[in-house]
Order: C-alpha cells, then sequence, then structure tokens
C-alpha cells in the first residue's frame, strides 16, 4: 500500500512511495505528528540517481521489519535534496560537525523541535566492517532519546548554536586585492595532480569552477602553467571514462585518479557547468577537441534531456536494471558482432577496448592514446581509423539505445536549468550554433512561464507542477542565463527580465543588517535557522553566483546599488578566498571581474546577419571573462539601458562600441578593428 509520498511529484520521493516506512515529505504534517506523539523525526535525504541511496533504500526500507522499527519508533521524512537544497543544507552541516563527514544518503535525528542531535550516511541493515547495522541504529537512538532526553536536548542546542554561528557573515575590513587571487592560486599549484589533471587523489571530481578560475588567472597574468593545468585536466577528462563518448556528456565523479572508472550518473548541472569551461577554454586555445565536447555534450541535453516544454531534465541514475554502469560498458565481443571484424579492430583499439575489459570483465570506452600513435601501431592511414571510430560510435550508440536506460529524473529545477541556459546561450553565440539559441530561447521562455507564479519564481517542475519558492541560487542563475541569451538574440526583454528578477533578489534575499544574502527568501517557511551556504561546492553558492550579477548589472547599468550587496558579498567570505582555490571557485571568479576593468561592448545590428555574426565571432572567439555585452537590432530602442543610449549604425553598417567605464573608444565596423580595442 502506497505511503504518503504517493502524491509528490519529485522523482526521489515517488521511489519511496511504495516502501512499508510511513514516510512523510516535509511539512508541518510530519512536524506537527512529532510534536503531538513527542516522537523523534528521523530525516533521510538523498536524489534520484544516488547509487547508495538505492542500496539503503533495497536493504532496509523495503525490508518489513526495519521499516516497523521506524514507523514505530520515529516520524519518518524523506527529502529530496534537489528539490529542498535548504533542508539538506542545514543537516548536511550538522552530520559533518557530528562526524567529521557528509554524503548521501543522509539520514539526521532531530528533536521534535527539528534540532537535530545524531546521524550519519548509509548505514548497512546489519553490523558489517566495523559499521552498526541500521536497526541496531535506530534502537539505540530511540532509547537515548527516551532515557536520556536531557543530555539528547544539550547536545541539540549546542548544535543549533553552532548552526547558527555558522550561518552569519564575518566581514573583512581589508582591501579586497590581486593578491586574494594569487595565494588562491599557489594553494591549487599544491593541489594539483601533475600526471592526470585534477586534484591530487580519489575520487576525482571535475571541478569546473577550480579551472574557470585557473584559466581566468591564465588570462589575467599570463601564466603558462595556469594555462597548462587547465589543459591537462581537460585533455584526460575528455579522454577518460567520465566522458561519454557514444552519447556526449560526462558522468558526475571518476572512482580512481586517472578519470577512467566513473560513478555513472549524469547530472545537468555538472554537463551545464563543464559545457562553459570548455568552451571558455576552446576560447582560450583554439583546440578542437575542447569544441568538440562542448557541442556533443550541448547535443546529448538537447537530444536526451530537454522535455517536450523546453525544460532540461536534472539527472540520469548510474544503474539499470538494478546495476551500476550496465547501460554503458561493453564486451569486445559485443563490439565485433556489431561493427564486424575490421572495424572493431580499429574500434577496440583506439578506445582501449581488450578481452579482459577495465572494469568487472566489461570496457568502459576511453582513449589511452592520440590518433595518430593508434594509427601507426595498427599500420593503417590516420583517416581510415578516424572514420572507422565515428562509424563504430554511431553503430554502439544505436544499439545501446535498444538497451534498457537508467532511471530518468525528468523533474525541471530553475537554478539547474538557469546554468544549461547559460552554457547553451553562450556556445550558441560563439560557435555560431542557431539551434543551441533556439533551444535556449525556448527554455528561457518556459521557466518565466512555468515556473513563475504571482511575480515568485518558483523551485521545481514535474508533470505540468510547478512548486517550492525558489531559492537565491534559482534567481542568481536564472539571471545569468538570461543574460548570455540577450547576448545571443539581441532581445532586451531577456535583458528586462534578469533586471527584474535582479531587484526581486535583493528584496528576498538581501539582509541589510548582516550585508550578506542568505539563501531562503524572507517570505520562506520557518526553518531551524535561515540557511547560507556560501563554498562552491559541486555548484556555486547562490551567493557567489548573486555577487557575479550583481556585479556585471552594475557594469552595464552604472547603478552603484547593485554593486553594493555584490561587493559586500564578497567581503564577507574574504578570509576564505585565499585558502582555497577549490571551494570558491566562482567566488574567485566574481572577485577577478571586481578587481578588473571589464569591457563594455555594444553591437548594432541584425544577429542574424552575416556581417554581425562576424563582428561576433571576434568578440565572443576569443577569451574575455571580466566583458559584458548587450546588443542593438537596430529597430529596437534602448528600454532605457544606458549602455544602449544614443547606438546606432555607422553607414549602415553593423556596429561595435567598445567603453570601459561608460567612456568609449571610436565605433568600428571591421572585425580587425575590433579585435585591436578588445586587445589589452
Amino acid at each position: 500500500m502506497p505511503n504518503r509520498l504517493i502524491n509528490e511529484t519529485s522523482p526521489y520521493l515517488l521511489q519511496h512511495a511504495n516502501n512499508p516506512v510511513e514516510w512523510y515529505a516535509w511539512g508541518e504534517e510530519a512536524l506537527a505528528k512529532a510534536r503531538d506523539e513527542d516522537k523523534p523525526i528521523l530525516v533521510s535525504i538523498g536524489y534520484s540517481a544516488c547509487h547508495w541511496c538505492h542500496v539503503m533504500e533495497r536493504e532496509s526500507f523495503e525490508n518489513e521489519e526495519i521499516a516497523q522499527l521506524m514507523n514505530d519508533l520515529f516520524v519518518s521524512i524523506k527529502v529530496d535534496r534537489e528539490e529542498r537544497p535548504d533542508i539538506d543544507s542545514i543537516y548536511m552541516e550538522s552530520v559533518q560537525a557530528m562526524t567529521g563527514r557528509g554524503g548521501w544518503p543522509l539520514n539526521v535525528f532531530l528533536t521534535p523541535e527539528g534540532k537535530p542531535f545524531f546521524g550519519g550516511t548509509y548505514f548497512p541493515p546489519e553490523d558489517r566492517h566495523g559499521m552498526a547495522g541500521w536497526p541496531k541504529v535506530l534502537q539505540a537512538v530511540a532509547k537515548a532519546y527516551e532515557a536520556d532526553r536531557s543530555r539528547v536536548e544539550e547536545m541539540a542546542q549546542q548544535l543549533t548554536e553552532r548552526l547558527n554561528h555558522s550561518s552569519h557573515a564575518q566581514a573583512s575590513a581589508d582591501p579586497l586585492t590581486t593578491d586574494i587571487l594569487n595565494q588562491a592560486y599557489s594553494t591549487l599549484l599544491a593541489q594539483f595532480d601533475d600526471q592526470f589533471g585534477g586534484l591530487n587523489g580519489a575520487p576525482k571530481f571535475p571541478q569546473p569552477m577550480t579551472w574557470e578560475f585557473a584559466l581566468r588567472q591564465h588570462h589575467r597574468t599570463g601564466d603558462p602553467e595556469a594555462l597548462r593545468m587547465v589543459e591537462i585536466t581537460l585533455d584526460r577528462m575528455a579522454n577518460g571514462g567520465i566522458y561519454d563518448h557514444l552519447g556526449g556528456g560526462f558522468a558526475r565523479y571518476s572512482t580512481d585518479q586517472h578519470w577512467l572508472v566513473p560513478h555513472f550518473e549524469k547530472m545537468l548541472y555538472d554537463n551545464a557547468l563543464l559545457t562553459s569551461l570548455y568552451l571558455h577554454a576552446y576560447q582560450a586555445t583554439g583546440n578542437p577537441l575542447y569544441r568538440r565536447v562542448v557541442e556533443e555534450t550541448l547535443d546529448y541535453l538537447v537530444r536526451d534531456m530537454t522535455g517536450p516544454e523546453g525544460g532540461f531534465f536534472s539527472a540520469l541514475d548510474a544503474d539499470s536494471e538494478g546495476v551500476e554502469g550496465k547501460f554503458y560498458v561493453w564486451t569486445a565481443t559485443e563490439i565485433e558482432g556489431i561493427l564486424g571484424a575490421e572495424d572493431a579492430r580499429l574500434f577496440n583499439a583506439y578506445y582501449g577496448v581488450t578481452s579482459g575489459g577495465n572494469f568487472e570483465g566489461k570496457n568502459i570506452l576511453n582513449v589511452p592514446h592520440d590518433q595518430e600513435t593508434v594509427a601507426a601501431e595498427l599500420g593503417v592511414p590516420g583517416e581510415e581509423l578516424e572514420i572507422a571510430v565515428q562509424r563504430g560510435r554511431k553503430a554502439l550508440l544505436e544499439t545501446r539505445y535498444t538497451r534498457i536506460a537508467p532511471g530518468l529524473d525528468d523533474k525541471v529545477l530553475t537554478e539547474w536549468n538557469g546554468l544549461a541556459l547559460k552554457a547553451m546561450a553562450e556556445a550558441a553565440v560563439a560557435l555560431g550554433r542557431a539551434d543551441y539559441r533556439k533551444a535556449a530561447e525556448r527554455n528561457a521562455a518556459f521557466l518565466l512561464s512555468a515556473l513563475q507564479q504571482d511575480g515568485r519564481l518558483l523551485r521545481s517542475y514535474r508533470a505540468g507542477r510547478a512548486q517550492l519558492k525558489g531559492y537565491l541560487a534559482d534567481y542568481a542563475a536564472l539571471i545569468d542565463g538570461l543574460m548570455a541569451l540577450h547576448q545571443a538574440t539581441f532581445d532586451i526583454t531577456w535583458m528586462n527580465e534578469a533586471r527584474s528578477l535582479a531587484d526581486e533578489m535583493i528584496r528576498l534575499f538581501w539582509d541589510e543588517d548582516q550585508n550578506v544574502f542568505f539563501d531562503t527568501g524572507t517570505d520562506h517557511e520557518p526553518l531551524l535557522i535561515r540557511p547560507r551556504d556560501f563554498f562552491d561546492n559541486a555548484i556555486p553558492s547562490g551567493s557567489a553566483v548573486a555577487a557575479d550579477v550583481m556585479l556585471r548589472l552594475a557594469a552595464l547599468t552604472g547603478e552603484t546599488d547593485y554593486a553594493k550587496p555584490a561587493v559586500a558579498s564578497l567581503r564577507s567570505v574574504q578570509e576564505y578566498l585565499s585558502r582555497s582555490a577549490a571551494g570558491f571557485g566562482h567566488w574567485l571568479g566574481a572577485l577577478d571581474f571586481y578587481l578588473s576593468t571589464p569591457k563594455e561592448v555594444v553591437v548594432v545590428g541584425d544577429p542574424e546577419a552575416e556581417d554581425t555574426e562576424a563582428l561576433l565571432r571576434t568578440l565572443h572567439g576569443r577569451f574575455l571573462p571580466n566583458k559584458v555585452v548587450m546588443g542593438l537590432d537596430g529597430a529596437t530602442s534602448s528600454g532605457g539601458w544606458p549602455l544602449l543610449e544614443g547606438r546606432s549604425k555607422v553607414d549602415g553598417k553593423v556596429t561595435a562600441f567598445v567603453c570601459e567605464h561608460f567612456a568609449c573608444q571610436l565605433p568600428v565596423t571591421d572585425p580587425a578593428a575590433l579585435e585591436k580595442q578588445l586587445s589589452p
């Protein structure tokens, strides 16, 4: 018989809707039951693509006896961390404080008032490998709550006070200088894996914001080592098993140091952020590999991860048919049966396929050696090898689509869609891909219609139902995406929407007393604390993106009211920035922008005309991170945007205006002249 989760829209919650556990979704019904019955609360947090979440469900939450223990002793609440990052943030921090580690599934025990007093991550169904079994944990926690209530409440209060303290800003009075950037870069150098790229050790996460910072450091200082780190990392990831060589896109992380064996789940945010990174690396280097990765990844998002209304889906599971990675791996015999002996010989040599395999007897495709080396070893022309590999990729992808696919989390999250919208729009204009521009326009129109209600941005959409008040990160990421879309289309509507959302973001999330952005709005439900997660983790923190877009809006409008909260936000994390590029990559990018003299560029012309496209290729074909761009099609008014005032074509030709602090150089109509004005 289904439990209360059957009425939810989250795929993760629906996965648990037929558990014998009497799950509640987070809300007043569950909290009131705990208070009325004086029962402790168990909050179990995960997400649909989480492998160990599935394992714990199969082992414990589907077990009738264990479920009965949970039902008798606790009020059990299931939370989708992707829909409720506020709940996840509060209780993840509490478990990390208690145990020194975190992760998902996250299982935390609360008093009826919502104060945490014990928690952990995965628990096995019985004692195993030094871990207490889940039934033993349940009974011990319930016994402690019943027999030693005062001690439990004391621990819960101390932890709550610690959480409150950590959410308060401690602004620095020191000046914001490039020394911070240089010190952060030094910490990155010390952590770099010189052989395989990325940061030292395993598991290995892509860390796209970290390498965005390194790319900026190279641009700012000319340091070749910064660029070398980025190139080694991007080359290794693109050739490793973490990259899907058939369908495009990246898995969540690599379990080993070599980027070979991924944790196979695919997340929208990873692929959005990595697409942006590879695009920027392509702009900086011209390396065709990086362009190929961008296009294959965005093609994957359009093909496999876009809903009928234009929203981008959240994730693909790691498992299919209950086996992690089964959808993606191959045997040498399978490949020969599909491609034939000769093409299989070439394909397998290029992708490192062997009869013994590299993963549980099967093969994860990867590129151990470059095409020239493999062609020479095989004794075939490089062109012949390339053609065979392309034929093989197409045939294997078609075969893979006949397999049982991993589970799809088809909810649409505003924040993640904002990240993908930005990547899609930037690639559209930089690579001249009209199809990406159309996908981006469709996505933006959907987000602004389906995920707004009475002027309030919402967090999540699925099955025709939008819900949950949007967080700071939802506003900031969507603003960022809309600003990028304007650059690709010259449609002033997107900038107007971005500015309107920015004004609302300040109203809802900015705290004048503490001079910080909080993650939840002033109209949000009361929680244990008002969360403020300022670390750049797998996704940039909402505060970092907010600071970045506010600085850009200030540059576009000349209004200091946008710059003030951005600068105050930077000061609130200043003490951390120089210590860890890995945890503050997006913040460091915002600081780099703040310390620069950004180029303010206006292009007047038809964005789809050939001469305009030539100017835009010059503008967006190079890595120029500290710029703001607006376009005017010549038929539209400035719409009150100061940077557009008085701009018109020169001699009827597409014209670019390059300015700094609203002081402009002579307008130019020639790509070579624009190139010169954009140069340092």
